[in-house]
């Protein structure tokens, strides 16, 4: 497989259960549910999409030829940003973080194999619209809109909240093991986070997640 990469670049965790680690943020070109383009935005499936995924023409994007390619490019990136004591042995876990666009449409067993050889752990942020392969260490499913899941299991489900199709009640009998809500990034934010906290403390199997890159300014 040829694997088409929007961008990657480190960065810190923004959103969900994992905010705040240290990874490479590996996003693909691409999507299942909505072309990119903003002439297809209102007949999309998922309309309300903040991403540019298309092309190969951001942070260190391009076309890999190889799974292993692609890993050592990603360690590369890793590397050159440590600092003298984490070169010394106190580098941590290294992590990717695989999003997109859709990345189960390119993230397959042959890169998440080269990328554990190389001691990454891999994560993916989904639509769940495709069955995730079994070597991921981490699963973070985000439903979509009128988008039936085929991803039901994972250890965090993270909802767009609120929406008038997706309401939370219709995902807390899945296998997760945790479960957040992430207020909707509109011009009503500062309701809907309000909303988010609302919710969440009169249903503790929800927590709250906040987009803290954007809050930050972390890219």
């Amino acid at each position: 497989m040829t694997y088409s990469v929007k961008e990657m670049y480190l960065t810190l965790q923004g959103e969900g259960v994992q905010t705040g680690i240290t990874a490479i943020f590996l996003r693909f070109s691409g999507c299942n549910l909505w072309s990119g383009l903003e002439r297809d935005r209102a007949s999309a499936i998922c309309n309300f999409c903040d991403t540019d995924f298309i092309g190969t023409n951001g942070v260190n994007g391009g076309k890999f030829k190889t799974a292993e390619t692609l890993a050592h490019t990603i360690d590369a990136l890793w590397f050159e940003n440590l600092s003298v004591d984490a070169g010394r042995g106190f580098a941590g876990q290294k992590w990717v973080v695989c999003t997109g666009g859709e990345p189960l449409l390119q993230l397959d067993a042959p890169l998440i194999e080269a990328l554990h050889s190389i001691g990454f752990k891999v994560a993916v942020e989904t639509n769940g619209t495709l069955k995730a392969p079994e070597a991921l260490d981490w699963v973070c499913v985000s439903p979509k809109a009128n988008a039936k899941l085929k991803q039901v299991s994972g250890d965090e489900l993270k909802l767009v909240f609120p929406q008038i199709e997706n309401k939370p009640t219709d995902f807390e009998h899945l296998d997760f093991t945790h479960f957040c809500l992430q207020p909707l990034d509109n011009k009503d934010q500062k309701t809907n986070i309000q909303s988010a906290i609302t919710y969440c403390l009169s249903n503790p199997k929800w927590r709250l997640s906040l987009q803290t890159h954007k809050i930050t300014g972390i890219d």
